[in-house]
């Protein structure tokens, strides 16, 4: 069964319903993953989603923060939601689709300021965030999975627009890319949207303070789309859809693409 799958931290669902659904009508991606949602889970427009064809949605939200969602055309049931490093946070749901495939959908905390946990929490929490993640799929070994989200992390020299100016900068640091490579490690999880796309810079996020984000071109790769390796071979035909930051009153994340023939 192929299908196509999305994954978007769009920055409110209520406040851009209005660009998920031009979304939905343009691309129709089968399966729409989003992050940051900022609504409690009754609060979500589902019925906008609804009307063009996403009868199924499976969420964790909570009011004005954090927030994750999975809107699907096809039939998919909750499997799971993990409260990690005990934040009490909306930052991680689990769907199953009838054909098996398991989809998490995570929101990795942004991790503050300073890359330091001692004088800064948030960043302590984003580092625990990554090593429950990390212990909990050593644990809990995925098979017929794909972890999507925004994992707030740019790990790769090309997935930001200067290694070296943001080696001491939160979301590159080479502590949080070391975080990161053993959660992928846990399970072996192949980075689709890399392989797909091994060479040149590659970007998902522009700040909004950059006057001109298009030209300026400071971008990250921080959202993230990985497959088991039992799977890994059935996904591909990656793509970013960077036009989508420049639509009005955008999010500052592109939604990230790819397709599923199992």
């Amino acid at each position: 069964m192929p299908f196509t799958l999305a994954t978007w931290n769009i920055n409110s669902v209520r406040l851009r319903k209005g660009l998920v659904a031009q979304l939905m009508r343009e691309e129709g991606p089968d399966v729409l993953c989003l992050q940051e949602c900022k609504s409690p889970v009754d609060k979500i427009p589902f019925e906008v989603f609804q009307e063009l064809g996403y009868d199924h949605m499976v969420a964790n939200g909570q009011k004005g923060y954090n927030g994750v969602a999975i809107l699907s055309k096809l039939p998919i049931k909750e499997v799971g939601r993990e409260d990690f490093a005990e934040l009490g946070h909306a930052r991680h749901i689990a769907g199953q689709l009838e054909n098996g495939v398991t989809i998490h959908n995570f929101y990795v905390p942004a991790g503050g300021d300073k890359p330091d946990r001692e004088v800064n929490v948030k960043f302590g929490q984003k580092l625990d965030y990554l090593t429950e993640m990390r212990d909990w799929f050593h644990a809990n070994k995925p098979e017929k999975s794909i972890l999507v989200g925004d994992l707030n992390i740019a790990p790769e020299e090309d997935d930001v627009w200067s290694h070296k100016q943001l080696l001491k900068i939160v979301s590159h640091t080479p502590i949080e890319v070391e975080h990161l490579a053993q959660v992928q490690d846990s399970a072996n999880w192949v980075d689709v949207t890399r392989r797909d796309i091994p060479e040149g810079k590659l970007y998902s996020w522009w700040s909004y303070r950059a006057k001109d984000w298009d030209a300026a071109d400071k971008g990250r790769r921080l959202d993230h789309l990985w497959a088991t390796p039992d799977i890994a071979e059935a996904c591909g035909n990656s793509r970013i859809l960077r036009h989508v930051r420049g639509w009005e009153q955008p999010s500052d994340h592109a939604p990230v693409f790819a397709e599923v023939d199992l």
